[in-house]
């Protein structure tokens, strides 16, 4: 059992028993059912989404000299007869690429060599009447293989760090590349691989250098095929973890839903093992990295950007074409590439079907509301001055300030959206009121009423009891009064009473002949409905 070479069973044998454990190993048996030609894997998710989990696993299936029988018998997995027989079989190659080059950087040494001298004295110790110390990775496996029949299952964890981290043209990133296409792309390499397994974050780009990796399958966060549910937590999954444990589904869903993969609702697993463990609803992981990786990304210049974050940010969604996606995280050109790049590091979502782009719960929420706030950006700046205004003169029931300010963030902020209809509106007033997420929920789109649907509720989070429940009508050219009028005539407010004291009547009106909006807002209390 070496550092890289078969490292065993310990690690994923430890992690099985921890008491949160959830087991994804059927993805084991679907691996195991690939053709040939989809046995070069490379499969990339989020920071935190349980990739390194997944690749431990793989290794303690995989290695030989390991004994896995007793881990697996009990987990989910399908005990066919190939799944035995492949059980502790193969040379088992693993690498944790982000931590090999972080090790060599620190002592100034060269991550490529390191890596290819420390995999080769292994295989050599292993097969010394085979392999030499002057061999390369690719010419060390691919004599074992001629020589004893014996293939190799390679598995890379965060194989793109060099990739989204170096400049391109850097002699590391060249080298590591250099690295790949000889173990991976060489013409014996589907002979002696079994299986290559590549955890990441950011997707091939199969351009330039990248052509190392390009015949690999690949399974991202916008498109993960069959392997949706094998990565992360699936929603039954997270309902069966609160169950146990005693903790609020509901609100559990609230914070860390909303990542549609292949239909599949799916949790980022280090936030909802935190909030279980502690019992408690909060930013867990994203404050394992730093707010820089949104700061950086929507301070980028480019057409339209900041009116697509502030869209997605007062709960809208946006149009995003992502097969023009790059993984360097520097070379961005246009904002396309910016928020396909923040689909993959899990600040936004994707939905396949509408192709569209989302923020996805209330916790990636509350990062892009305190970069938005915080921004350094002019344009931002002024923009949520703006919306703080519009929130301020909604509860002061002040109808003409509220509608001149919302005239006002159409004209400035989002001209880009053409009015033709209600629904039109309701992404400015949306929009216009990205201020609420302080106290607010995010808003809630054709509430269902007794009579009805509202066209945007909005609810206060349960530590700002004493804020009025904001229910809006809106109308195209007939009228705020008639808004008002519908809320009350469809007993809208009655279907409320359960959350609030407080009622904040809201009709909105847009005349496309004016050009203007009108506003009419009265206030409710808790005898009035």
């Amino acid at each position: 059992m070496g550092q890289f070479l078969n490292k065993g069973n310990r690690k994923y044998a430890e992690f099985s028993r921890t008491k949160y454990f959830v087991d994804k190993t059927k993805l084991i048996n679907k691996l195991l059912d690939k053709d040939a030609d989809e046995k070069f894997i490379c499969n990339s998710r989020a920071r935190r989404f349980g990739k390194s989990v997944t690749a431990d696993m793989l290794v303690a299936y995989f290695s030989k000299g390991a004994a896995s029988r007793s881990l697996f018998e009990p987990l989910k997995c399908v005990k066919d007869e190939q799944f035995l027989e492949s059980m502790n079989r193969y040379d088992t190659i693993f690498v944790d690429i982000q931590a090999q080059f972080v090790w060599a950087s620190e002592r100034k040494e060269d991550p490529t060599h390191c890596i290819t001298q420390c995999i080769v004295k292994e295989l050599q110790e292993s097969y010394p009447k085979i392999v030499t110390g002057d061999d390369i990775i690719a010419t060390a496996v691919s004599r074992i293989y001629h020589e004893t029949g014996s293939q190799f299952v390679v598995i890379f964890d965060e194989w793109d760090y060099p990739i989204r981290e170096l400049a391109e043209g850097s002699r590391e990133r060249t080298d590591y590349i250099e690295l790949l296409r000889g173990l991976f792309k060489n013409s014996d390499a589907k002979e002696y691989i079994r299986l290559a397994y590549l955890t990441g974050i950011m997707p091939i780009v199969r351009t330039k250098g990248q052509s190392a990796v390009n015949n690999f399958m690949e399974y991202t966060m916008t498109n993960p095929m069959d392997l949706a549910q094998d990565i992360g937590f699936t929603e039954e999954e997270v309902y069966s973890l609160c169950e146990k444990f005693g903790v609020d589904f509901e609100q559990m869903k609230a914070w860390y839903n909303g990542y549609n993969l292949n239909g599949i609702a799916m949790y980022n697993p280090l936030s909802v093992v935190r909030a279980v463990s502690a019992k408690r609803f909060q930013q867990y992981w994203t404050v394992t990295g730093t707010y820089g990786d949104i700061d950086e990304l929507i301070g980028k210049n480019f057409d339209g950007l900041r009116e697509d974050i502030i869209k997605m940010l007062s709960g809208n969604r946006i149009a995003v074409e992502v097969d023009n996606g790059i993984n360097d995280l520097q070379t961005f050109e246009d904002k396309e590439q910016v928020i396909t790049a923040l689909i993959h590091l899990g600040y936004c979502a994707y939905d396949e079907d509408t192709r569209e782009a989302y923020i996805p719960n209330k916790e990636i929420y509350a990062v892009f509301y305190k970069s938005v706030k915080k921004s350094k950006n002019d344009g931002m700046s002024r923009f949520m001055k703006f919306s703080e205004g519009i929130l301020e003169a909604i509860l002061a029931g002040d109808g003409e300030r509220t509608a001149t300010l919302i005239q006002g963030v159409h004209n400035d902020f989002v001209s880009s959206i053409e009015y033709n209809d209600e629904n039109s509106l309701a992404c400015t007033v949306m929009i216009a009121l990205v201020s609420a997420f302080c106290c607010y929920h995010r808003p809630i789109r054709e509430y269902p009423t007794r009579k009805g649907f509202a066209d945007i509720v909005y609810l206060p989070l349960p530590n700002y009891p004493n804020r009025p429940v904001i229910v809006m009508e809106l109308k195209w050219a007939r009228g705020a009064d008639a808004a008002i009028a519908q809320i009350k005539g469809k007993q809208y407010p009655e279907s409320l009473r359960e959350y609030a004291g407080e009622l904040l009547l809201v009709g909105i009106d847009y005349d496309k002949k004016t050009k203007e909006h009108t506003c009419v807002i009265e206030r409710l209390d808790a005898q009035s409905y």
